[in-house]
């Protein structure tokens, strides 16, 4: 029910929208004021042939620039009803007699995709990723090696790329098995065949604390206070000639932080959430404890405070 103006009535009445005939009618007196109407909504019916597909789209994905047909090829679908079934069978057995040379890719493709959904990156990561390794795949050297070590490497590449930087941890987390030193092994490759390639080092990314303390600190449920001073402890922790990885630093601040809190945190729960081995953050605790009253700020823990941390 709506409101328009009916020139028989000659004035505004209460019309009815006719969605099987796409007519908006008067409702005094039955004048089809707009007919055939176009439905702009979106379409919530399914057409797909498998009963338990609810997907209401019916148009394919965007065109692919690193696949030879942009994507855009025809795949057969699965049998459905028994004259489907000759005709349909027939028709994929041909398809897979034909010789796709972006079936690998495609698998690829789906395998980064998948990879990248469960670490919940975003779609730049993940285009990065499809890119390099379509630059690899071209030049005929990952034959023969992991593959799922390949394709995560390309996925650790790619956060560095694009500054978001996840661990070799979390991504093995997600790497169908591969280790990792396998996962280690294949970024150096990669690294070392793109630079022989392009004439020129490979543009890595800097890996600073602070692009891991805010999911860390959400993985322990830290406060927004906690949150910002360990931010602000890391920033300050740059400064120091401290020697250890920026993942450690992050830890160890964290644990830091923490211990000053109502809230503390054993270290064997920070340990489970950054993936740092508990000796690794007592020893970097241990270097950033002689500097504890420089790199806390003042609103979260005055001077005194600052003795309650417990000696490394």
């Amino acid at each position: 029910m709506g409101d328009a103006y009916c020139p028989d009535c000659k004035r505004g009445t209460e019309v009815v929208f006719d969605h099987s005939a796409g007519d908006t009618v008067c409702s005094e007196c039955g004048l089809v004021l707009e007919a055939h109407a176009i439905d702009e909504t979106s379409e919530w019916r399914t057409f797909a042939n498998e009963s338990g597909d609810n997907d209401p789209v019916r148009v394919g994905g965007p065109t692919n620039p690193l696949l030879a047909d942009g994507g855009l090829s025809t795949v057969i679908s699965k049998p459905n009803g028994a004259q489907g079934d000759f005709l349909s069978s027939s028709l994929g057995r041909w398809q897979n007699r034909g010789n796709n040379p972006d079936r690998s890719l495609i698998l690829a493709f789906k395998t980064i995709a998948t990879m990248a959904d469960r670490l919940g990156l975003v779609a730049t990561i993940k285009d990065r990723a499809n890119e390099i390794y379509k630059k690899v795949e071209d030049l005929k050297s990952v034959r023969g090696r992991n593959q799922d070590a390949i394709l995560a490497a390309c996925l650790y590449i790619a956060c560095r790329q694009e500054d978001k930087p996840r661990t070799v941890k979390e991504i093995c987390s997600v790497a169908n098995g591969a280790t990792k030193k396998e996962i280690g092994r294949a970024k150096e490759f990669i690294v070392k065949q793109l630079e022989i390639e392009m004439g020129q080092s490979m543009e890595m990314g800097t890996i600073h604390a602070g692009d891991f303390l805010r999911r860390f600190c959400s993985h322990l449920g830290m406060t927004n206070q906690a949150v910002k001073a360990a931010q602000e402890a890391v920033q300050k922790s740059e400064e120091l000639d401290i020697r250890r990885s920026p993942i450690s630093i992050a830890a160890a601040v964290i644990y830091m932080i923490t211990q000053l809190s109502d809230d503390k945190k054993p270290i064997k729960d920070i340990s489970l959430a950054t993936g740092v081995a508990e000796g690794t953050i007592k020893n970097s605790y241990k270097d950033l404890h002689p500097y504890a009253s420089r790199i806390i700020p003042t609103f979260y823990a005055k001077e005194e405070d600052l003795k309650n941390l417990c000696s490394p």
